[in-house]
């Protein structure tokens, strides 16, 4: 089974936890992408949802489903997205996809996380894949220089503005053996906004796309 066919598995597993007559909360990326377009099915059960990102909007608003500011929402029942790694604890690493604020931001949130994934986004220790980072312009060559401290290799992504209109911070081969501390730390240094960890709210279940067929991880 190839990769885009694991996606496409556990996006479409995903509808299972979709609450009639809620508002949801969508992210971003490839499987997200596999799951707008299942939701199109059942899109009349929904109030409609609050999207991480302007690629995931348009196509929402393309198969018809109303968006919400989160601003004008009291609660998400769910919030559906990916990730760049996972580890068995459910903490993630995300922001392949330059949507890492609003993904957390929609994250927090919702009542339930529910992260859909192919398995080759399983690692036992995050940070093979480059860790992204938001940062206010102005403070980019300082943050750079903070995050060097901590080990890996830091660099700002090229060409990359994000919907926020800030930067991006990727940290080459850093080993993130405890990432509450390291979300922590990141997260104090002045002029970044956001860290692309997602330790210290993970996801409540996990749905693997795999060669065996789906696998569901419960974390609550």
């Amino acid at each position: 089974m190839n990769n885009y066919k694991l996606k496409e598995l556990a996006a479409k597993s995903a509808i299972k936890y979709v609450i009639p007559n809620s508002i949801i909360g969508i992210g971003t990326g490839t499987t997200v992408s596999f799951f707008i377009r299942f939701l199109k099915e059942i899109k009349h059960l929904i109030q409609g949802a609050v999207s991480s990102s302007l690629t995931s909007s348009k196509l929402l608003r393309k198969i018809g489903i109303k968006l919400f500011d989160l601003n004008d929402v009291s609660s998400l029942s769910i919030y559906v997205d990916g990730a760049d790694e996972i580890n068995p604890k459910m903490q993630m690493i995300k922001g392949g996809g330059n949507a890492l604020t609003k993904e957390k931001i929609i994250a927090a949130v919702a009542k339930k996380f529910i992260c859909i994934i192919d398995e080759n986004k399983q690692v036992k220790v995050l940070g093979k894949f480059p860790l992204s980072i938001e940062v206010i312009p102005m403070a980019c060559s300082y943050v750079i220089s903070e995050l060097n401290k901590l080990g890996g290799f830091s660099k700002k992504r090229k060409n990359v503005i994000t919907d926020n209109g800030n930067y991006i911070i990727e940290v080459h081969k850093l080993k993130i053996l405890n990432p509450i501390l390291m979300e922590e730390k990141i997260n104090s240094i002045a002029g970044v906004v956001t860290v692309g960890i997602f330790a210290k709210r993970p996801a409540d279940i996990v749905l693997i796309g795999s060669s065996d067929g789906l696998k569901t991880n419960i974390n609550y």
